[in-house]
């Protein structure tokens, strides 16, 4: 993926030179201003929900939403790994505001505990589809990028959020349900721990892709 956008930056980066090589200057500092720009936006919202998440966290309110998902997770995981499910609990309700940064150590804990259970394949299957779609609630952190932007509105985008990721999350799962069962192995076999590593590697990547 480096080696693609790489090659992307060049080939925009010369044909912009041969074309018009007076603004390419103009347009990198400009790029990289307003990447700095968004990034010290992103990093006040960041900062901001993670503190409310340690506060949720330290008053069990975080414990409590993760209670009331914990059936739903366990019929969707199908698993009776406690740990587990309330790790994964935890992931969704994180990713449902919309801060996928802070849903990421929750998200590779569920993983690895995942991991060890009895369906493991089907469980992880489900558990990343779930993450690359993310049921979004409350869209902050693109709520953030859109005020950083200079948006008029930028929480006009909540009711369209909130159906799209609903049906592309019903979407994968359904889909999810339907190749993989549970208990039905994966083509990873003992002499294969490689594939099934960069496997788990590649879907962690998808986890939280809600805001991207």
């Amino acid at each position: 993926m480096n080696i693609l956008f790489a090659l992307i930056f060049l080939s925009c980066a010369f044909l912009l030179l041969c074309t018009s090589p007076n603004a390419f200057l103009t347009a990198l500092l400009g790029g990289a201003s307003k990447a700095a720009t968004l990034c010290v936006s992103l990093l006040a919202t960041y900062s901001v929900w993670m503190g409310l998440m340690k506060i949720w966290e330290d008053s069990r309110i975080a414990k409590g939403v993760a209670k009331l998902l914990k059936p739903a997770t366990k019929r969707l995981l199908q698993t009776e790994n406690d740990e587990a499910l309330e790790s994964a609990s935890m992931s969704f309700a994180v990713n449902m505001l919309g801060i996928s940064g802070a849903a990421t150590p929750y998200g590779v804990k569920t993983a690895q505990l995942l991991d060890k259970t009895e369906n493991a394949e089907y469980s992880s299957a489900v558990f990343f589809a779930m993450n690359a779609t993310s049921l979004q609630i409350l869209p902050s952190s693109l709520v953030a990028v859109r005020m950083s932007m200079g948006s008029a509105a930028p929480m006009d985008i909540l009711i369209p959020t909130l159906l799209t990721s609903f049906f592309s999350t019903l979407l994968a799962v359904l889909l999810t349900k339907l190749f993989i069962h549970p208990n039905q192995k994966l083509n990873f076999s003992k002499k294969q721990p490689l594939a099934r590593q960069a496997f788990l590697a590649e879907n962690l990547k998808m986890t939280g892709a809600g805001t991207r």
